[in-house]
């Protein structure tokens, strides 16, 4: 069983210069910026540790990838402890996801523009309530089409992006917990929420013209024509929920089975993940802070 160090603002050590001293590796939990991609994360480290030992044999990646719209704890490992890699992203998840009511994305988050609109003003407070805790009972999930799924050894983003269909197979998941959070909540406030005028992603969004919608449907589509007013945006009801989850829980999906299951539509607008297995993030390493002191 391999054994590694872990350096977190628990344990905040400084490291050695030689590698060697690390013989069953170590294990940095980390705080992942806004924007900033898993391997971003990844690439900076190597390069600090790279210098700091002097040394370009370095054995380093991490636990789980998280989105670059996505901020939180992200496990970064380095030598002897990449072998537990597996084991570790296989633990329990713990998120803060906020979803925005009243209209979905082709990928379910902010990284595509709203593709169409639906009614939210009948949805209240303890409709919100009784659709989150509502996700405990659910053991299946079909993935986003904008997914890093293989569909015959194609990525199916890569189809998606290609508008080519994607012959997605629902996934076997567990949520161990879902609950709605108070808006005024702590853990509510540790989302990063760029302002949708400021937000380049949503400076995509587009208003568009509209289609006739059937009598049953709810919903309204568009045809691309002009930006989408941000303020209309801003406007929209959002939705903060904590949950746990098991390896393979698309957060983005849970957006989109929460719209509908309020007879409406969501995306996911912000994610946080402050919890893996064992690791919080409120004892994760600030990248910069204690990467580039080294």
């Amino acid at each position: 069983m391999i054994h590694p160090l872990v350096i977190d603002r628990r344990n905040p050590i400084p490291l050695e210069k030689s590698l060697e001293a690390y013989p069953e590796g170590i294990i940095f939990p980390v705080d992942k910026p806004y924007r900033w991609t898993s391997s971003d994360v990844v690439r900076k480290i190597k390069f600090i540790l790279r210098n700091h030992f002097n040394t370009k044999n370095i054995k380093i990646g991490h636990a789980g990838t998280l989105d670059p719209l996505a901020t939180g704890l992200l496990i970064v490992c380095l030598g002897k402890a990449c072998k537990i890699s597996e084991a570790l992203q296989a633990e329990k998840k713990e998120y803060i996801a906020e979803f925005t009511l009243g209209a979905t994305t082709p990928s379910f988050d902010r990284e595509h523009p709203v593709d169409s609109l639906y009614p939210a003003e009948h949805i209240t407070k303890e409709d919100m309530r009784k659709a989150a805790e509502a996700f405990v009972s659910q053991t299946e999930q079909m993935p986003p089409a904008y997914s890093a799924k293989y569909v015959n050894g194609t990525r199916s983003y890569y189809l998606a992006r290609n508008g080519e269909q994607s012959d997605l197979k629902p996934a076997a998941i567990k949520i161990y917990s879902s609950c709605l959070l108070a808006e005024d909540d702590p853990l509510a406030q540790t989302l990063t929420r760029p302002s949708y005028g400021e937000d380049a992603l949503h400076n995509t969004f587009v208003v568009k013209k509209r289609i006739a919608s059937e009598e049953n449907n709810p919903v309204v589509r568009y045809t691309e024509n002009s930006l989408l007013d941000p303020s209309q945006l801003r406007s929209l009801p959002r939705a903060v929920l904590k949950i746990e989850c098991s390896k393979g829980t698309y957060i983005r999906s849970m957006a989109r089975d929460f719209g509908a299951t309020l007879s409406s539509g969501a995306f996911m607008s912000a994610l946080r993940r402050t919890a893996s297995g064992g690791f919080r993030v409120e004892d994760a390493l600030d990248v910069k802070d204690y990467f580039d002191k080294l």
